[in-house]
C-alpha cells in the first residue's frame, strides 16, 4: 500500500507492485526454514498426545478395518452409527493407518501435514499479492498461533478444514491474475470438500471470496458474476455429492448418520451442524447467551478476546483489524484490480466474517473452532506488517504501525496476566520492548545510519514474542479428550479445558476378556466415551449405542436384540454415557433384566452369549 499523496501515488504504486513480485537469493531459504520449522514444531512429540479425541480415533480404527466404516466415517467396523461430522478428515486419517498400521502416530501424521501446507499455502497465497516478506510473516503467524499448535497436532477435522480453506483462498488469487474461471472453480471445489470436513463451518469464507472476486477480478462485471456463479455451482457440486449418496444409499444397508435426528447427512448438515451451532437447539448445547456459555463464553463482540476463547486466537488479532483498516484506508485510490488491496478484501473479509459469527454463535462452540480464524488473521498481520514498514517514511503510516505495535504488546501482557504462574517476567519483557520499539518508530530512529534494520528486527521478534511463546509451550504439552486447549497446563485448567469428554482409560482387566472374543461385535455398551476406551484398548469391534451422546437411535431395541439373537456381541458393559449422559435407556434395561450381571474389576458386565434369564 501507498502512503504518498495523491498526486505522485500513481507513480509509486508500480514501483512498489514490482518489488513485491521480485525474486530475491533469500526468500527460497527463508520458504525452507518456516516450512521446516513448522514441521518441527507440529511433528515435535507427535504421540504424546495418545490417541487424542477418542471419539475420532475410534472411528480412525474402524476405517483401517473396514473400508464401509472408512467411507462412512462409521464409530466401529460393524457400521452402526458414524461420528456426527462428514468424513473426509477420517479418510485421510483412516488411509494413513492402513498404509503405516493404525497408531497414534500414524492418526496425528496427516494433520501436521495438514499444518505445513496450509503455512505453506498461505505463504503462497500472500506472496502473489503483496509479496514474499509478507508471504513469509503471514506463515509464521499461522504456524505460532496457539491454537494451531493444538490442532494441528490433534484428530479433530479442523486441521484439513483449514487446509482446504486456505487452498480455496489460493485458487482464488490465482484466479484474480487473468480471470481464470477454472482457478475460481477449483477454489469452489476447495470448499465443497471442505464442508466434506467440517461442514458449514467451511462456507464462512465464502463470503470473503465472493467479495475479493467481483471487487477484483479484471476482467467486467457480467462475466465475474457468471464466473461466481460457476463457482458456485462447484461448490454444491463437490459438497452435494456425498450428501446424494447417503440420501440415496438404502438405510438399512449403511449406518446411520450420527448426531441427525432423520438417519440424513442433509438434516445434519443444517440442523445439528448448521443452524443449530448458530442459533441453539437441535442438540447443541449453549455456546453463548448473556450470561455466558459453557465453552465459548458469553455471545458479542468481546468473545474472541475473552477468557475462553482469547488466548486461543487473540494475540494478534487487535494488530489484524487495524492493519485491515489502515490498509484499506491507504489504497483508497488504487485501481480496482490491485492486488494488495486484493489482498486486504481477501483476508479482511475471511476474518471479520469468521469472529462475527464465532462472536454472535448461540449454540455450541468450542475455543479450537478459531483456528479457523488464524489464516485470515496472518494474512492481514503478514500484508500490514510489510507494507505499513515500507511506507513508515509517511508519518500517518508509521502511527499505524506504531499502533499495530503497541496494542500487541498490552493486549499480549493482558493475556499473558491470566496465567500469572506461568513465567511472570515474559509479560513485562514484552511490555518493556513494545515501550522502546515503539517509541523507535514514533521518532524515526530507522532513519540513523544502520539502525533501519535493528528497529525492524526488533519490531517483528517484540510483536511475534508471546503468541511464538505460547504455541511452543502448547506444541511441548499432551493433549487428550474433545476440548483441547492450549498454553502450559495450568492455563487449561484454569480455564476448564484441555480435557473434556473422552480420553479415559478402559478397565485393563475388561479390555483383556474383549481381547479374547471373536464375536462381530466385542461388547456393546452406551454412548461413545466408554465403547472408545474399550475399543482402542482392546483393538477390537465395541458398539457405541446411540453415538457420541448416547441418544441417537441406533441401534433400535429391536435391531440390538438381534444382533443378540444371531449371537453377534459377547458381552454387554453397563456404566457408559455420551457426552452428556444415556438418553438411550431402553437396550440397557432389557439387558439388565434379561442377563446375569457380573463385576469384572469394578466395571458391570453382561454376558450376551448365556442363555437369557428366565422370567
Amino acid at each position: 500500500m501507498t502512503t504518498a499523496s495523491a498526486a505522485p501515488r500513481q507513480a509509486v504504486l508500480p514501483r512498489l507492485a514490482a518489488r513485491t513480485t521480485g525474486r530475491s537469493r533469500w526468500v527460497r531459504p527463508a520458504v525452507a526454514v518456516l516450512l521446516l520449522a513448522t514441521a518441527a514444531l507440529y511433528f515435535w512429540n507427535l504421540s504424546a498426545s495418545g490417541y487424542a479425541n477418542d471419539f475420532y480415533a475410534m472411528a480412525v480404527q474402524a476405517g483401517t478395518k473396514n473400508w464401509e466404516a472408512l467411507f462412512f466415517a462409521s464409530l466401529d467396523p460393524g457400521n452402526v452409527i458414524t461420528v456426527d461430522k462428514p468424513p473426509a478428515a477420517m479418510w485421510l486419517m483412516a488411509l494413513s493407518g492402513r498404509v503405516f498400521g493404525f497408531s497414534s502416530w500414524s492418526m496425528l501424521a496427516p494433520n501436521a501435514l495438514c499444518g505445513v501446507g496450509s503455512v505453506g499455502l498461505l505463504y503462497l497465497t500472500v506472496r502473489r499479492t503483496n509479496g514474499p516478506a509478507a508471504g513469509l510473516l503471514a506463515g509464521s503467524v499461522l504456524a505460532l498461533t496457539p491454537v494451531a499448535a493444538v490442532m494441528f497436532k490433534f484428530n479433530n477435522p479442523d486441521a484439513l478444514l483449514v487446509l482446504l480453506m486456505t487452498l480455496g483462498a489460493w485458487c482464488t488469487v490465482r484466479a484474480l491474475e487473468k480471470a481464470g474461471t477454472w482457478w475460481l472453480v477449483l477454489a469452489g471445489v476447495a470448499i465443497g470438500f471442505g464442508f466434506i470436513t467440517k461442514m458449514l463451518q467451511a462456507f464462512l469464507v465464502l463470503p470473503a471470496f465472493v467479495l475479493v472476486y467481483l471487487v477484483a477480478a479484471p476482467t467486467g462485471l457480467g462475466k465475474r458474476v457468471l464466473q461466481v456463479l460457476a463457482a458456485g455451482l462447484a461448490v454444491v457440486v463437490s459438497a452435494g455429492w456425498y450428501v446424494a449418496v447417503v440420501a440415496l444409499w438404502p438405510a438399512s444397508s449403511r449406518p446411520y448418520i450420527g448426531g441427525s435426528t432423520g438417519n440424513s447427512a442433509l438434516e445434519l448438515a443444517l440442523g445439528y451442524n448448521g443452524l443449530g451451532r448458530i442459533f441453539g437447539g437441535d442438540g447443541n448445547r449453549a455456546g453463548g447467551g448473556g450470561g455466558g456459555g459453557m465453552f465459548g463464553g458469553a455471545t458479542g463482540i468481546t468473545r474472541m478476546f475473552g477468557e475462553s476463547i482469547g488466548s486461543e486466537i487473540s494475540w494478534l488479532l487487535p494488530a489484524a483489524l487495524i492493519a485491515l483498516v489502515a490498509g484499506l484506508w491507504f489504497t483508497r485510490f488504487a485501481p480496482r484490480t490491485d492486488p494488495r488491496r486484493a489482498g486486504l478484501l481477501l483476508w479482511g473479509g475471511w476474518t471479520v466474517v469468521t469472529a462475527v459469527v464465532f462472536s454472535y454463535m448461540s449454540g455450541t462452540i468450542h475455543p479450537y473452532y478459531t483456528v479457523g480464524l488464524a489464516p485470515g488473521i496472518g494474512g492481514l498481520v503478514g500484508i500490514g506488517a510489510v507494507e505499513l514498514w515500507r511506507g513508515r517514511h509517511n508519518f500517518t503510516a508509521r502511527i499505524a504501525l506504531a499502533l499495530m505495535l503497541a496494542v500487541t504488546g498490552v493486549w499480549n501482557f493482558i493475556l499473558l496476566d491470566r496465567v500469572p504462574s506461568w513465567q511472570p517476567w515474559l509479560r513485562y519483557l514484552i511490555l518493556l520492548l513494545t515501550a522502546i520499539v515503539t517509541l523507535g518508530l514514533l521518532f524515526g530512529a530507522d532513519r540513523v545510519r544502520r539502525a533501519g534494520v535493528v528497529l525492524g528486527v526488533s519490531a517483528l521478534i517484540t510483536g511475534m514474542l508471546g503468541t511464538t511463546a505460547y504455541a511452543v509451550v502448547t506444541a511441548a504439552r499432551p493433549h487428550i479428550g474433545s476440548i483441547p486447549a492450549s498454553g502450559p497446563a495450568q492455563a487449561a485448567e484454569a480455564g476448564g479445558f484441555g480435557g473434556g469428554f473422552g480420553g479415559g482409560q478402559a478397565d485393563s482387566q475388561v479390555v483383556a476378556l474383549l481381547k479374547n472374543t471373536t464375536t462381530k461385535w466385542a461388547a456393546a455398551t452406551s454412548g461413545s466415551q466408554s465403547a472408545a476406551g474399550l475399543a482402542l484398548g482392546s483393538d477390537k469391534a465395541v458398539m457405541a449405542i446411540g453415538g457420541f451422546n448416547g441418544g441417537d437411535p441406533a441401534p433400535t431395541l429391536a435391531q440390538f436384540q438381534q444382533y443378540v439373537a444371531d449371537r453377534q456381541i459377547t458381552y454387554y458393559v453397563s456404566g457408559g454415557t455420551g457426552g452428556f449422559g444415556d438418553r438411550g435407556g431402553s437396550i440397557s434395561s432389557w439387558v439388565e433384566q434379561n442377563f446375569t450381571a457380573t463385576t469384572v474389576g469394578t466395571t458391570t458386565m453382561y454376558d450376551l452369549t448365556q442363555p437369557l434369564i428366565a422370567q
